[in-house]
């Protein structure tokens, strides 16, 4: 089932044969975690870059003052990391935490360049994810430039109609930049 959900998601992008997509799925890991583990914590070395099959995270970011800025959430057929951590093989900057049980396939760096190097359709497959990717944060920094915090609701519940419906409201309120009684004002 598993590999399924990858082939599947892959193949939205760009079409596999079976013997690829066995090496593919050769070079992930599967794992299983419990709500409030951390898959990455602030400080430690980022081993993965993962595929989301099922489950919700957050990556969170903490300033100097302990204040905590959820930078992501992630829900199944997301990937996420720490992006700079994971490509520079640096110690994490933010730290990846489970909301719900969650199960992912993970993928070290080296595994990433063997993919890449190997098959160049999944140099393909990473640069449109990578794209889309860029695109959302673009739009999120252009929506905390321009928008409300109400404006800011109304479009992450446009556009991730689920999502909304997981995360618990404190999360939610913590990501819009606003109180949970100023959230609760939105949503009533």
């Amino acid at each position: 089932m598993m590999q399924e959900k990858l082939r599947a998601h892959i193949e939205q992008i760009v079409p596999l044969t079976d013997d690829e997509f066995q090496f593919i799925s050769d070079h992930f890991t599967n794992k299983k975690y419990k709500k409030h583990q951390f898959l990455i914590q602030e400080g430690q070395p980022v081993k993965y870059h993962y595929f989301i099959l099922s489950g919700l995270l957050k990556l969170v970011y903490t300033d100097g003052t302990g204040k905590q800025h959820i930078v992501s959430f992630a829900m199944e057929n997301w990937w996420e990391s720490d992006f700079y951590a994971y490509y520079t093989q640096t110690e994490a900057t933010m730290s990846l935490e489970c909301l719900e049980d969650t199960e992912v396939l993970c993928l070290t760096l080296a595994d990433y360049k063997k993919l890449c190097d190997t098959l160049p359709k999944m140099q393909r497959f990473f640069l449109e994810k990578a794209n889309f990717g860029f695109l959302g944060a673009q739009r999120r920094i252009i929506s905390w430039l321009t928008s409300n915090a109400q404006a800011r609701y109304e479009q992450l519940l446009k556009q991730y109609p689920l999502l909304i419906q997981r995360v618990p409201k404190s999360q939610l309120a913590a990501y819009l930049g606003v109180s949970r009684e100023t959230l609760s004002r939105f949503t009533s």
